[in-house]
C-alpha cells in the first residue's frame, strides 16, 4: 500500500503524487542541471543550428518577393504588391511553357529514381547481411560507399568522357562506354558519334544510373544496420521450421526492416519535386532542356545572372515556392497514408 502524508488539514497525499509535483516544480532545474552536465555535447550542435539559421529560416524572408515585383531599385518591403500575379503567369501565362515543362521534368526523374534507385540500398543492404567473411564484407562495403565522398564535378566530369561523341575531323574516338554500348547494339552508331550527353532521349538514364551509383551504397547503411538488429532467434526460429533462405528473407528479414522502408519511402516522396540543380545543372545543356530542365535549374535561370527581365527574380521565387508547396503535401499525405495504413509514420 502507498505511503500517504498530511500535507493539509483533511488532505491526504499518497507519495506517487508527491513525486510528481516535487518534479513538477523542479522542471527547469533539472533540465538545467542536465545541460550543464552535458555542455559539450550542446556546444557541438551550435554549428548547426547556425547553419540551419542562415540558410534555411533566414533566407525565407525573400520569399514575400513572389508577391511583390522586382524594382532592385528599393528594398523588398518597400516594392509594390501584386499579389499571386507571378504564379498566374507561371501556371498560364507566358512563362507557362517553360515552368509545366520543368515540373514535368523534376516530376518524371524523381519518379524514375524512387522507382529505381529506391530499392538498390535495400537490396545491397541484403546482400551484405548474406556475406559471412566480415574482411571481405568490409571491403565492399567501403567499395560501394566510396562513389558519396567523390565529388560531384568529378563524376559528372567522368561520365560526359566516358560518354562523349567522336570526330571525324580530329580523328578523336567516342567515349569508352559509348563505344561499349555501340558495339553490343545497345546505343546506334550515329548516337555514339554525335554523342550521347547531347541527345535528350538518354539523359534520364545517365543521370538514374549515375545517381544510383554515387547513392546507392551509401544509402544502404541505414537499412543494413536495421538488418543486424533483428534478433538472431528469429532466423533460427525460421530455420527449424524448414524456411530457405529466400523465405528467411521474405518473412523475417523485410517485416524487420519495415518500419525503416516506410519512414524512408516517406522521406523520398517529399524529394519528389526537389532534384537538386547542381547535378542537372553539370551534365545537361541546351541540346537537353526538354527531357532535363528541372525547377531548380529553371529557376536558377529566371533568377540568377541569365536573366534580363526585372520580374524574373520574382517569378524565380514564385516557382521555387510552389515546388516546396507541393512537396510539402506530398510528405503530409504520404505521412497520413502510411500512418493509417500500417501505423507507421514520421509523426
Amino acid at each position: 500500500m502507498a505511503a500517504t502524508t498530511q500535507n493539509k488539514p483533511g488532505m491526504v497525499l499518497d507519495e506517487a503524487t508527491l513525486i510528481r509535483d516535487d518534479f513538477e516544480k523542479h522542471y527547469w532545474k533539472n533540465i538545467g542541471k542536465r545541460i550543464l552536465k552535458d555542455w559539450r555535447l550542446y556546444v557541438m550542435l551550435v554549428p548547426l543550428l547556425l547553419v540551419f539559421l542562415f540558410w534555411r529560416y533566414m533566407p525565407m524572408y525573400e520569399l514575400i518577393t513572389a508577391f511583390k515585383n522586382s524594382d532592385t531599385t528599393v528594398g523588398v518591403m518597400e516594392r509594390d504588391f501584386v499579389g499571386f500575379q507571378h504564379f498566374y503567369n507561371l501556371m498560364f501565362g507566358d512563362a507557362s511553357t517553360g515552368f509545366w515543362q520543368a515540373f514535368r521534368n523534376t516530376f518524371v526523374l524523381s519518379f524514375y529514381g524512387l522507382l529505381f534507385g529506391f530499392p538498390m540500398p535495400i537490396i545491397i543492404a541484403l546482400f551484405f547481411n548474406e556475406i559471412r567473411s566480415n574482411a571481405l564484407r568490409s571491403t565492399l562495403q567501403v567499395a560501394v560507399y566510396l562513389p558519396k565522398f567523390v565529388s560531384l564535378v568529378v563524376i559528372t566530369s567522368l561520365t560526359s568522357m566516358l560518354l562523349s561523341g567522336g570526330s571525324t575531323l580530329t580523328g578523336a574516338q567516342p567515349g569508352i562506354v559509348a563505344r561499349a554500348l555501340m558495339s553490343i547494339g545497345m546505343v546506334p552508331q550515329a548516337d555514339a558519334w554525335v554523342g550521347m550527353m547531347s541527345n535528350p532521349g538518354y539523359f534520364r538514364t545517365i543521370y538514374q544510373v549515375t545517381g544510383i551509383w554515387e547513392t546507392a551504397g551509401y544509402g544502404s547503411i541505414v537499412y543494413f544496420a536495421a538488418i543486424i538488429s533483428i534478433s538472431p532467434t528469429s532466423y533460427e526460429a525460421a530455420r527449424i521450421d524448414g524456411a530457405t533462405k529466400m523465405a528467411q528473407i521474405k518473412h523475417v528479414v523485410l517485416p524487420g526492416i519495415l518500419s525503416t522502408i516506410t519512414i524512408m519511402l516517406i522521406l523520398e516522396v517529399g524529394k519528389l519535386l526537389t532534384v537538386g540543380y547542381e547535378k542537372v545543372l553539370l551534365l545537361y545543356s541546351t541540346d537537353v532542356y526538354s527531357t532535363a530542365d528541372v525547377v531548380s535549374t529553371y529557376v536558377f535561370r529566371l533568377a540568377g545572372i541569365e536573366a534580363g527581365a526585372e520580374t524574373n527574380q520574382s517569378m524565380g521565387s514564385a516557382a521555387d515556392l510552389m515546388n516546396a508547396v507541393v512537396s510539402m503535401l506530398l510528405v503530409v499525405g504520404a505521412n497520413t497514408i502510411s500512418r493509417k495504413a500500417s501505423d507507421t509514420s514520421l509523426y
